[in-house]
């Protein structure tokens, strides 16, 4: 069998925390080269809490269809997909999703939660299906076609109900689960089959689910077919978190400023501390920033969204909550009066930072509580 060059994209924090990501790494030594890189953002901590910097290169944000051009324009022989979504479904509607994203056609194929009884291996491209067979096989998986998928997919659209705004039907759905898009929570499903409706880039409607309406005010307009959509938590594993940051003495402080951009923190991992806006945003940047020994200080409002299974934070870090709906409000004065609209700071005293930031929230407002 000839060796080839293999570039393998691993996707979400369930394929590292299961231990798969790393059994197939060492499985496809057998067939060549092996190089692998991250697509998406959440399995970055994972990646991290895994030891597995040195195999899976985190270095740089790509969505999945861009890891997978990059491995193309590379001239790997083939590509792997390593996924394990909530369900089949939803997985195999994660595939599909990103071989359409992709320039051209490449070499992909994907293997979709290997320790489940309907674990799958799916050659997206029909002259791999020899090579999807055979890791089918070794791997005890069962070997699905596109076009199974495509039918599965497409057989039931609650989109067909709207015909005059963009709609996007999202696939494996629970009732009760948060939905977000670009890493904001967005609304809940109430039932299995589940839309989203947008006007002119604004999300207006969740078909199946119920809108909340200041997540999509913060999310602003979006492309609807290329956005992210997840459902449920970004992080289901319990796991223990491994921390990297070591304690410096320190003359003067980095402190910075992160306002909804729930899934783009890693770039803040050097800073001494990050002021976060809004519960999801705080509780994901807490658990993140933790691996990096960063505390932060959370403005909140109280209308959180489960979004992690188990969430930490950084000894030194504070959340102030607020009254319903004035985290933005008192944020944005934060951001005016302290930072001077610039992303991140040098502070001399840290304490000296936070009694500053309180009496901006004491001018404001008195119902608040810090914790």
């Amino acid at each position: 069998m000839k060796m080839m060059n293999i570039g393998v994209v691993v996707h979400g924090p369930e394929i590292v925390d299961s231990g798969y990501a790393l059994k197939f790494l060492d499985f496809l030594e057998d067939y060549g080269t092996v190089r692998a890189r991250l697509g998406g953002t959440m399995g970055r901590t994972a990646v991290i809490d895994a030891h597995l910097e040195d195999k899976i290169d985190i270095s740089q944000k790509l969505f999945p269809s861009q890891s997978v051009d990059k491995f193309n324009d590379e001239e790997c022989d083939v590509i792997f997909l390593i996924n394990y979504g909530k369900s089949s479904v939803t997985g195999h509607a994660f595939g599909y999703k990103v071989y359409h994203n992709c320039q051209g056609q490449p070499p992909l194929i994907q293997m979709e939660r290997p320790g489940e009884e309907d674990g799958s291996v799916v050659a997206w491209r029909e002259d791999l299906g020899n090579l999807a067979e055979d890791i089918a096989k070794k791997m005890v998986l069962q070997l699905v076609t596109p076009e199974t998928i495509k039918n599965r997919l497409f057989s039931e659209d609650p989109c067909h109900e709207v015909s005059t705004t963009l709609c996007r039907k999202i696939a494996g759905v629970s009732p009760e689960e948060n939905i977000f898009v670009n890493g904001i929570v967005v609304g809940k499903s109430t039932s299995s089959d589940v839309a989203i409706v947008a006007e002119n880039g604004m999300i207006t409607q969740i078909i199946g689910g119920k809108l909340k309406e200041h997540g999509a005010e913060k999310l602003g307009p979006i492309e609807l077919g290329k956005a992210i959509v997840k459902t449920g938590l970004l992080r289901k594993s319990r796991v223990k978190p491994r921390i990297l940051k070591s304690e410096n003495s320190k003359v003067t402080f980095t402190v910075s400023y992160l306002n909804h951009a729930a899934e783009d923190i890693y770039r803040l991992k050097n800073a001494d501390m990050v002021v976060t806006v809004g519960d999801d945003t705080t509780l994901v940047a807490a658990d993140i920033l933790y691996r990096f020994n960063v505390p932060i200080i959370g403005i909140t409002d109280g209308d959180l969204d489960k979004v992690v299974e188990e969430g930490f934070k950084a000894e030194g870090s504070m959340i102030v909550e607020l009254e319903s709906g004035w985290d933005d409000l008192v944020g944005d004065k934060i951001f005016s009066e302290l930072f001077h609209h610039e992303e991140s700071i040098e502070i001399e005293n840290i304490e000296n930072f936070k009694s500053k930031l309180l009496q901006i929230i004491s001018n404001m407002t008195r119902q608040y509580q810090v914790k």
